[in-house]
This record gives structure tokens, C-alpha cells and sequence, in this order.
């Protein structure tokens, strides 16, 4: 772990605890000027409601987030069923309410539903979402008043679990249930479009009302920081401490070293996905990839 100040500027990621009602862009400017340079990007938004862990990158680093943005994402939700609105989630108003009475005990149906929306499944985006439609976003497109249809991508749920169940009453009586769930998830995955697919499911219609993301890949929540402790010392994973952390690890001699800070392919590294490469004093120099029998630089960190 590194520090910085903005008077001495350094590569890394920084691991914020986002609080509820600041937007990711939000907190890259508040990154920003606690690190002292332009040079911050993110792997992967959280909606302004969310709350929990947002990987930021600080100057080099940005270049890794690439590789880092398609990473497995796990969070704890809660849903709502029995009201639909125009977001999935709590932000937006409610279009329709259903509510929760019917046949049937819906809290094992609750749990027979999840499982169907569990594996490899083929999800359709929120409406109100970053996604580009005809060079627009999603969002701007829905709240212009027009209606927008995205298609359905594919995406894995590795699991959505049910952790509790307990009935709520909406401002004008309707029968509510609040059902709070861990989701782990592939990169790409909505957990607002799940609740509301849930709802669907069962006929109740649903949305998000709270949602907390715990793990980017390798890095959880538990080792990140608030923005007020950051703003008493920023504190970065090294790029060293990030790829041993994110990729297998291929250690290098003097030779392989030097030919990869210029660029150069060598043996394969034998394995089907990005690997890091480390010098011989253990400083993580590039990301290799194999093609072709040869393992080729994807990225250089440290060129010659």
C-alpha cells in the first residue's frame, strides 16, 4: 500500500467505500484533486444509490482498468416487490403496483424464482441505463420522453440467494415484500433489471431499493475507504501489489525482462488468459498474453 498528496502525484488504485447519492463521476473529481492529476478512470459505475466498492485507477494505472472493468462483481440487494418504477430502483417513480397479495405462499415462490434467474441467462439492460442507443445514452433517451427497447445480452448469475424475507405496507396500503438477496454476478449484469425480472416472474412487478457492491474480482469492500479517510491520506494499491493481486504471475529472468520492457515476445506462458509479468526484483513490469506459441506484451508498465 503507497500514499499520495497532491503535491506528489503516484500510480495505483485507489478502493472507495461510495457512499449513497454521489454519482461515480463524482467521485473520480473528488479523486482527482485529493491525487493531484487528471489521470483517474473507474472500473465499472455504481448507481448513485449504491453504495460500497468503486475501483478507481490514479495515472498508470488507468491503464490497467481495462483488464480489470470485466471483472466478477458480488453485492447484497434488496428487493421490492409488489411496486414496478420507470428505473428498477428506488430513484425513479412507481408506474404500476401490483402489490403482494395472491395465491399461494410468494416467499417459496420467491425462492423457486431465483433459481430461474440463476446461471447463464440472457438479461435485457434497465431502460434508464449508461447503455448508447443510436449514439445516445439510454437514460437521456427515456427521460426525453421516448420510448426505448435494448436488446438482450448474455450474462452469467453464478448465484442469487435469498437471506430474508419481511413483508412491507406502501403509503397507500398496498401488501409489499422486502426481499434482501446476495447476487454474484458477471461483469455486465444489472442486479436493478434482476428485481425487476423477479418481479415479472412472479406477477408481483419489483425494483431495487438498496444495493451494495462488496467485491471488484480480487479486491473487496473490507479494504477499501471512505472518501473522508482518503481525503486524510489517499491511499493506493501499488501496480505491483494490483497485478500480483489480479493475474497469475510469470516471474521473469534478467533477459526475459529486458526484452519485454521493449516490447519483445517471448516463450508462451502456457495459459489461456492475461498474465503479469515481474522482473527479477519482483516489480510488476507488463501483461502478457499467449498467441501463436509466444507470449506477446498486451501492456507495458515499465518500458525500456
Amino acid at each position: 500500500m503507497t500514499t499520495s498528496s497532491p503535491d506528489s502525484p503516484a500510480d495505483g488504485l485507489v478502493l472507495v467505500d461510495k457512499p449513497a447519492g454521489w454519482t461515480s463521476h463524482d467521485v473520480v473529481a473528488r479523486v482527482r484533486r485529493l491525487a493531484g492529476t487528471r489521470k483517474v478512470g473507474h472500473a465499472g459505475t455504481l448507481d448513485p444509490m449504491a453504495t460500497g466498492l468503486l475501483v478507481l485507477g490514479v495515472n498508470r494505472a488507468t491503464r490497467l482498468l481495462t483488464y480489470l472493468v470485466g471483472a466478477d462483481k458480488t453485492y447484497t440487494a434488496t428487493v421490492r416487490l409488489g411496486q414496478e418504477t420507470i428505473t428498477d430502483d428506488a430513484e425513479g417513480e412507481v408506474t404500476r403496483a401490483r402489490g403482494t397479495d395472491g395465491p399461494g405462499d410468494l416467499t417459496a415462490r420467491v425462492r423457486s424464482a431465483v433459481a430461474g434467474l440463476t446461471g447463464a441467462i440472457q438479461q435485457v439492460p434497465s431502460a434508464v441505463s449508461a447503455i448508447k442507443v443510436d449514439g445516445q445514452r439510454s437514460y437521456a433517451r427515456v427521460r426525453a420522453g421516448h420510448d426505448v427497447a435494448l436488446p438482450a445480452r448474455p450474462i452469467t448469475v453464478h448465484a442469487f440467494e435469498v437471506v430474508a424475507t419481511r413483508p412491507a405496507v406502501s403509503a397507500d396500503g398496498t401488501p409489499l415484500l422486502d426481499v434482501d438477496v446476495q447476487v454474484a454476478c458477471s461483469s455486465g449484469t444489472y442486479v436493478r433489471a434482476l428485481a425487476r425480472d423477479l418481479g415479472e416472474t412472479l406477477g408481483t412487478g419489483g425494483h431495487l431499493t438498496v444495493l451494495r457492491r462488496h467485491r471488484v474480482g480480487p479486491f473487496d469492500v473490507a479494504a477499501a475507504r471512505t472518501l473522508q479517510q482518503h481525503a486524510d491520506q489517499l491511499e493506493l494499491l501499488s501496480v505491483t501489489e494490483v497485478l500480483r493481486a489480479a493475474f497469475p504471475a510469470r516471474e521473469l529472468d534478467a533477459n526475459e525482462a529486458r526484452a519485454v520492457r521493449y516490447g519483445q515476445k517471448l516463450g508462451p506462458s502456457g495459459r489461456p488468459d492475461v498474465v503479469a509479468a515481474f522482473d527479477p526484483d519482483g516489480r510488476g513490469i507488463a501483461l502478457l498474453t499467449d498467441a501463436d506459441d509466444r507470449a506477446r506484451p498486451v501492456l507495458v508498465l515499465h518500458p525500456a
